[in-house]
């Protein structure tokens, strides 16, 4: 009999919802309440769920049967497009390779999950940090997928635009002119990652997970589960709280460089893809925005704080993660 170790207990919270185009269509007194509430959000549970955002289902729908394709295929056609090394971060990356616990110092097995990652489509010039190159700006290794790579780049390029778009309603949440964070993300290295979780019999190790418990690294990230589907949960006073996936609904919840720009104001919170018995497939699309390489990020109303930059922060905490 498998035995399974559940450290904390599981509770229900009504989770918190936040209607971009409401916000952005606001003006006056009333936007300036939505900014708070968005605010206070941000303050308590550093995650959101995110209606009337404006993306077609037209381009959700393409990502959506592409992704599916790819990750139909069998595993000797998706190690053509393998990740070539350790660290290396586009392209498909294979069970039992990666856990996402190790970021936060806890040594697990690996997560129950495969992934396929790809950067940004465009190159600014002028980087003096050579390893922006060499890291964030690696090529992604396409598969030979009818019409994967044509899906994958509308959708990232939708899902940057939506990032800028919450971006500047943070900043007004934050009482900030609201192209406060335009500077910092003229050429942001996000990265989209589509996820398939395999359908679980058992879970074998003590202590491993769908993917382990940790926080994000960036800016924010959008994610979008399947509609439906269950297991992504966050840590909130001591119990672990269960995500929902509603459908036409976003996932946004902010990264740990959100957290030390706004001086510890917003919290980028804990969570994990719990693994139990008996779970289904399941499949997401991660897009994790990050600002520049070399954007300097200074704790917001501070003086004298150390500032960290973007990409070397991001490239060491990638790194952390591989098995």
């Amino acid at each position: 009999m498998t035995k399974i170790i559940i450290n904390f207990m599981v509770a229900e919270m009504e989770f918190p919802k936040f209607n971009l185009q409401k916000f952005e269509k606001s003006e006056g007194t009333h936007r300036k309440e939505l900014a708070a509430e968005l605010d206070s959000i941000c303050r308590e549970t550093g995650f959101l769920l995110l209606e009337n955002h404006g993306v077609s289902n037209a381009i959700i729908d393409a990502q959506w049967r592409r992704v599916s394709d790819f990750f139909s295929l069998p595993k000797e056609k998706k190690q053509e497009v393998a990740v070539p090394y350790p660290g290396y971060p586009y392209g498909w990356i294979g069970p039992n390779k990666e856990a996402l616990a190790a970021s936060k110092g806890k040594k697990t097995p690996p997560d129950l999950k495969e992934s396929f990652n790809g950067g940004p489509f465009s190159v600014p010039i002028g980087i003096g940090d050579k390893r922006a190159y060499d890291f964030c700006y690696q090529p992604t290794i396409w598969p030979e997928v009818n019409g994967f790579q044509d899906a994958w780049r509308i959708y990232y390029l939708e899902m940057e635009r939506l990032a800028k778009r919450v971006m500047t309603a943070f900043a007004e949440a934050l009482g900030l002119e609201s192209s406060f964070f335009n500077a910092f993300i003229e050429s942001p290295i996000s990265a989209l990652r589509a996820l398939n979780y395999p359908a679980t019999l058992d879970v074998t190790e003590e202590g491993q997970q769908r993917a382990g418990a940790h926080t994000d690294y960036g800016s924010l990230t959008i994610l979008l589960p399947q509609p439906g589907t269950a297991g992504l949960q966050i840590y909130q006073k001591g119990a672990w709280i269960d995500v929902p996936a509603e459908k036409d609904c976003f996932v946004v919840n902010i990264g740990d460089l959100m957290e030390l720009w706004t001086s510890g104001r917003w919290v980028s919170t804990l969570h994990r893809v719990v693994a139990k018995p008996n779970q289904p497939v399941r499949k997401s699309l991660a897009f994790f925005h990050q600002p520049n390489w070399d954007a300097e990020i200074m704790p917001i109303g501070t003086n004298g704080q150390k500032s960290i930059i973007s990409g070397p922060y991001l490239m060491n905490k990638f790194k952390s993660t591989n098995v």
